[in-house]
């Protein structure tokens, strides 16, 4: 995982958006203000989980095609569908 630095990053993100919902629970704002913020966490995480699948891609995939194994192929759809 060579990106991990700007994993952790994003996910010190991912910590932050979720406790400021929790804050604006806690302080009774608005269901769309909450909402709005639950979006904006669903996006960040996507977005994480595309990154990840990318450098997945990027390393293990290719490695092992060039093995002749296409069997990775299989698991690459099947995390592919997690993320969508």
């Amino acid at each position: 995982m060579k990106e991990k630095k700007a994993y952790i990053k994003r996910l010190n993100v991912v910590e932050g958006q979720i406790k400021g919902i929790k804050n604006m629970i806690e302080e009774e704002r608005t269901c769309n203000d909450i909402l709005v913020q639950i979006a904006a966490l669903d996006r960040s995480l996507k977005s994480l989980g595309i990154e990840l699948v990318k450098d997945y891609l990027s390393t293990t995939v290719v490695a092992e095609i060039k093995k002749d194994n296409t069997e990775v192929l299989d698991h690459l759809i099947s995390l592919c569908n997690m993320v969508k």
